[in-house]
């Protein structure tokens, strides 16, 4: 039976990914906010229902907390012996900057601390795997140079777009690091091929909102088909990096200095 592990894996792409696992026989563990959005997930799973639920795990955390992040991976080091999949899908959506309690700036400890602190901090149980896998749902194709390593949290100059280009490109340099490590790993980033229908959970602007639900509900997939190409990523993982739209395999962007900026990334975040 293989063990799944999923953030964000109470609504959208995340929770479809979750009923599919469930559905299928493996151990799932599922991290998000919502214990509600949890046990209403589990009402969905088809096939032996009782199993289902002796197979699922919840932990409850706010993934834009370091705190949080590290209590989740110790507490996966603790009761699990091997991860044989990984999936990133945590997902809130600010269009301006926002401050944490721990003096984070949100989406970069959302989208990339939180994820730095789980794929090194779990790499021993995916080492443990035969066929370990991480999907990162970081969209592919950053610029080489997005990265602001002089000012990672984006203190002067913060936009919604620089923002999101420095924590995909910081995701791809992730999977050298990550791969590094256990050349068995495969490493993925990946993108839908276009809008998946979603509660849109964030913090943006009426415009965003609107325009996200007119066009979410006008030309927008449905999660449980977005992530078919995901399943199949996982059902037969190749070990090394790779980057997909949906199910097309894109070209890795490649910069002069890819491994330092990996190193010198790791170096400026690895004291969270």
């Amino acid at each position: 039976m293989r063990t799944i592990v999923i953030t964000g894996g109470t609504d959208g792409m995340g929770a479809a990914l979750a009923r599919h696992f469930l559905s299928a026989g493996d151990r799932v563990v599922v991290i998000g906010r919502s214990r509600a959005k949890f046990d209403a997930l589990l009402t969905t799973v088809t096939g032996d229902d009782r199993s289902a639920k002796q197979r699922a795990e919840f932990i409850a955390a706010d993934l834009s907390s370091v705190a949080d992040s590290r209590r989740v991976v110790e507490h996966l080091r603790a009761h699990h012996e091997r991860i044989d999949a990984l999936v990133l899908a945590a997902s809130f959506i600010r269009q301006r900057r926002h401050t944490t309690a721990e003096g984070h700036e949100a989406s970069w400890a959302l989208f990339f601390l939180s994820k730095y602190l789980f794929v090194t901090g779990l790499a021993p149980l995916l080492r443990a795997a035969e066929r370990p896998v991480i999907v990162n749902t970081a969209v592919p194709g950053a610029r080489a140079g997005a990265i602001d390593f002089d000012d990672l949290e984006m203190r002067e100059g913060f936009t919604f777009t620089r923002s999101n280009a420095q924590q995909r490109r910081a995701n791809e340099l992730l999977g050298l690091l990550a791969t590094g490590e256990n050349p068995g790993l495969a490493y993925v980033t990946w993108g839908p091929a276009r809008l998946v229908r979603s509660s849109f959970a964030g913090d943006v602007g009426k415009g965003m909102k609107i325009a996200a639900a007119v066009l979410g509900r006008l030309l927008g997939q449905r999660p449980d088909a977005a992530v078919g190409p995901i399943i199949d990523i996982v059902g037969a993982p190749a070990p090394g990096r790779a980057a997909y739209r949906g199910a097309k395999k894109l070209t890795l962007t490649v910069g002069d200095h890819d491994d330092r900026d990996a190193a010198r990334l790791a170096a400026a975040v690895g004291d969270e």
